[in-house]
Parts: C-alpha cells; structure tokens; sequence
C-alpha cells in the first residue's frame, strides 16, 4: 500500500497542538508564562474578492479609435473605458432613422386619404339611400375607402419595422463603446488606440470591482470534520513581510473536494484533495492586503457550530 505524502500544514497544526498540551510542567501545573494557541486547523489561502477580477471585452469587432481611462483609476458604472471607430455604426444609424421617418410620413398621408375616402364614401351612400345618387357610387366609394385602409395599416407596419431597425441600429452603435459595469478599479489596460480587436482576441480591461475582501483557503480533507462556519480564525501574511495577523471567521465550507492550486510541491499537489474554505474579515484589512496575496489560515478551536466556546 503506498503512503500519500504528509502535508507540512499538518505538521503544523499536530505541532501547534503538541506544544500547548506540553505548555503544563512536570508536576502538573499550568505554566504562568504565554504559551502558542491550539489550533483546530492550518490551512493555505489567498485574499480574493467575490466573483473575482473583472476581465472586459470588447463587445463589438472594431479598430479602438479611443481610450477614456489609465491603469490605477477608480472608475464608475456605466463610465465609458474606450471607443471603438463609431462611424459605420453612425451610418447604419442614419439610414435606419431616414427609413423611419419615410415610413411615418407615408402614413400620415394615407390618414388624410383614408379620412376623406370615407367621408366620400359616407356622403354617396347617403345620397343612395335618399334616391339623389346611385348605388354603384357608393359602393365604389366604399372599395376604394376600404383598399386605403388596407394600403395605412400596411404602413403603419411598415413604420413600426423602420422604429425597431432604428432602435437595433442605436443599440449596435452603443456597442461600440466599453463601460464600466461596477464601480471599480482599473488593474490592466491591454490595449492601445488604433488596434483592431474582437470580443475573441481575450480581455481588453482588467478590473477589481470594489467590495469587501475575503479570503479563500484550501482546507486539507484532514481537517473538513473540524472547520465549521463561524469559526474563527487568525490570517497571516505568508511573504514573511511582517504585515500584522489578522482575525477572521468562517462564512462557509464547500461540499466539493478537488487538487490544491496553492501547494507549491508537486508530489503533495498530486496526493493532496482539498475543500475551499471561505473567511471573512472581522475588520477592513489594510490596503497593503492585495487581491491573491498568500496567506496561512489558523483555526482557532474554541468556537463551536452553535457560537459557544468549546470545552
């Protein structure tokens, strides 16, 4: 039977939980002096933001003509971030809108014809009815009153159409431009005024939305009975920067196990299933705490499911 590699998180955390069952002397009394806290579970993580960085493309095939924002700017939604050459879209605007208005005035014309076709028609068959004028008049009158009517509302059709390819063409020339989607800050800029892109040449911005940081660690399956939501837990910066350690708690565990993506040894990659663990800060972490920086999550073990200290 082969043996899996043995994770140096789980060292860790039986050696966290070795040394503060040995924080008692010989005798039997509990040592005055700080000792290192017991933690339920240690696990790797990296700051993140819900749903991630934004990657935008451009929506239509175009060639840039140009670009409103920088790297670095906080930007708003809606806020447009770049143009492309807007000029055939205009064009297809312009037609759409002569179309519409061709259609609206030839049914305003038939209306005047139809009204007075009918008053005609009106007028003989009272002068049949009345014996000053014959049947076959009126009749013809009302024919012809009848194929006006047909030939408006043919237009009116026809007007309607026109109002809709007006409306396709304003919404295809808005497509030209890329805007903004959330408030958010502009990570990545990749492209440059003057070349040619599609919404298949990949991301033209790379955002991060503004919104509350949290952090995503990879809980090893050793560890899946013993992290509850709620949890607390204290999050250190894994750079060695020295950055304070920051408190937290669990707002769920996943149901799904899958490989590691932050276990740099390939062997323990390979051999090791982990469940995301999400935690959200007790407090605003300083700005110094990016978005995929590395971190070590320690559980602390005296919180149970229900909120109580454990025993």
């Amino acid at each position: 039977m082969s043996l899996r590699p043995f994770s140096p998180l789980l060292a860790l955390a039986l050696a966290t939980s070795l040394l503060a069952a040995c924080s008692h002397d010989n005798n039997g009394k509990a040592s005055t002096q700080a000792s290192a806290p017991a933690f339920a579970a240690v696990a790797r993580g990296r700051v993140d933001i819900e749903g991630g960085l934004l990657r935008l493309s451009m929506p239509r095939e175009g060639v840039v003509a140009e670009i409103k924002v920088h790297e670095g700017d906080h930007v708003h939604k809606g806020q447009v971030l770049a143009m492309l050459d807007t000029k055939p879209a205009q064009l297809a605007v312009s037609a759409a809108e002569a179309e519409q208005q061709q259609a609206i005035a030839q049914g305003k014309l038939l209306e005047t014809r139809v009204k007075a076709a009918q008053q005609r028609a009106e007028r003989l068959a009272a002068a049949a009815a009345a014996g000053a004028g014959d049947g076959q008049s009126a009749d013809d009158a009302r024919e012809a009153a009848q194929q006006l009517q047909g030939e408006l509302d043919s237009a009116r059709a026809n007007a309607a159409m026109a109002a809709h390819k007006t409306e396709a063409a304003r919404y295809e020339l808005a497509q030209r431009s890329l805007t903004a989607p959330v408030d958010a800050q502009i990570v990545e800029r990749l492209i440059q005024p003057g070349a040619a892109v599609s919404p298949q040449t990949g991301p033209a911005f790379v955002l991060l939305p503004e919104g509350a940081r949290i952090v995503r660690a990879e809980l090893n399956e050793s560890f899946v009975g013993t992290v509850h939501e709620g949890m607390r837990a204290q999050v250190v910066d894994d750079s060695g920067s020295g950055a304070p350690t920051l408190t937290a708690r669990v707002q769920r565990v996943g149901t799904v196990f899958g490989p590691s993506a932050l276990e740099e040894d390939p062997l323990i990659r390979a051999n090791t299933r982990t469940v995301q663990c999400v935690l959200v800060f007790d407090q605003p972490p300083p700005a110094s705490l990016r978005i995929g920086q590395r971190v070590i999550v320690q559980f602390e073990g005296d919180a149970s499911p229900s909120g109580k200290s454990g025993s």
